[in-house]
């Protein structure tokens, strides 16, 4: 089984990802892997943390000669923001004056609860590891999960469908939105340009009145045969494990697998896509349409897989909502963090990462295989029996 976990705390030294269950024999592309951490860093409306940090991947183990080799794989990311905070947050006992205490819970934060749930006096160890920082992790891994679906022709991408009440106002490609990955600036990352400038000004609108905004974002997936994922078990379903990978996310509050919303005030005449036989990639079998977002009952149709996470407004505003002081309980001011206006683009690269990780994990369930050739040699053999179905 594909595994990953994430170690690390926001202004900490640094971050660690470590995946294991990866075969070996997968061509590992570290310039793809900082590319995928410099695209999370980008985008309109990302905060003073963005100039500071300038992610990229370091190896220790798992990866020789350019390629897996079939042990775990370690991955550490520097936090370049530590210089500042080595006194503040010493791994030590260090100077209780120099700490640099939360005091009062933001509201839409993990800060309350956290603090509640450990006996902290103060939010600051909460906010360390509940920061959205963590999510670069996820990118490392994610970029190892990329490269073996790649190997097997499968792609993942992501685009930005809505910022605040600016929506896109057409459908969008496979080749547009997998152009976007390409590009060398990131403003909100939308196929259509006169709906990424009427998101632009959504963002404009929050930055004037020290708000936040939050949004949409589709991340797809391309190539997938059908037949991945299962409908035998309530947590082997792919579109379970899909929504509870992105829901993990920071700030993301709903996920939505295909037409989900807009089909439940729908009839089914108008939601189900109508069978045809007159040939697919994978299969002769086609649909007219794809409203159920590439999975029927938790296994992979052969269509495009559509997964789209709503993310709320960032809860950090620079014009703090009432809170109450952890040490008096008197009414306060929430504390302020530096942070983002809009993070809706990164928060796509970050669900990229997870919708890749889950899709491979069950890839390798059902291929197998401790080599990338032998899962290949099982891939296709599947392929070609789906084929002559």
């Amino acid at each position: 089984m594909l595994r990953f976990s994430t170690a690390g705390e926001s202004h900490g030294e640094g971050l660690v990802a470590l995946v294991s269950g990866m075969p070996a024999g997968v061509t590992v592309d570290q310039e793809f892997i900082n590319r995928e951490l410099w695209r999370r860093q980008k985008g309109y409306g990302r905060g003073g943390r963005m100039r500071i940090e300038r992610d990229t991947a370091h190896i220790l183990s798992g990866v020789r000669h350019g390629k897996t080799i079939g042990s775990p794989i370690a991955m550490t990311l520097a936090n370049n923001d530590w210089k500042n905070w080595t006194e503040i947050l010493p791994v030590e006992v260090g100077d209780p004056e120099k700490h640099k205490a939360v005091a009062s819970p933001r509201p839409g934060h993990a800060d309350l609860a956290g603090s509640l749930k450990y006996d902290f006096r103060d939010a600051r160890y909460v906010l360390e590891r509940a920061s959205a920082r963590e999510s670069a992790a996820r990118v490392a891994a994610g970029a190892l999960a990329k490269l073996l679906l790649k190997a097997l022709g499968v792609e993942v991408a992501s685009h930005v469908i809505r910022v605040g009440k600016a929506e896109l106002s057409r459908p969008a490609t496979w080749d547009e939105i997998a152009a976007l990955q390409s590009k060398d600036e990131v403003l909100l990352n939308c196929v259509d340009p006169e709906s990424e400038a009427a998101m632009k000004a959504e963002v404009d609108a929050v930055l004037r009145t020290g708000d936040t905004v939050g949004g949409v974002f589709e991340v797809v997936v391309h190539g997938l045969p059908p037949g991945v994922g299962t409908h035998v078990n309530w947590d082997e379903r792919m579109d379970g494990l899909l929504a509870q990978a992105v829901m993990s996310l920071q700030a993301v509050k709903a996920v939505e697998i295909g037409r989900g919303v807009t089909a439940a005030e729908s009839v089914g005449s108008a939601v189900h896509d109508a069978i045809a036989y007159e040939g697919h990639a994978f299969t002769k079998f086609s649909r007219e349409h794809n409203n159920a977002g590439g999975l029927e009952g938790g296994i992979s149709n052969g269509e495009d897989v559509i997964v789209r996470g709503y993310l709320k407004p960032i809860s950090t505003l620079r014009r703090p909502l009432a809170s109450v002081s952890f040490e008096t309980r008197e009414p306060v001011k929430a504390a302020y963090e530096r942070s983002d206006v809009c993070v809706v683009p990164a928060a796509g690269v970050a669900a990229e990462a997870m919708v890749a990780l889950t899709v491979a994990r069950l890839a390798i369930d059902k291929f197998g295989g401790d080599s990338l050739r032998e899962m290949q040699r099982n891939f296709n053999g599947y392929c070609e029996q789906i084929r002559a179905y």
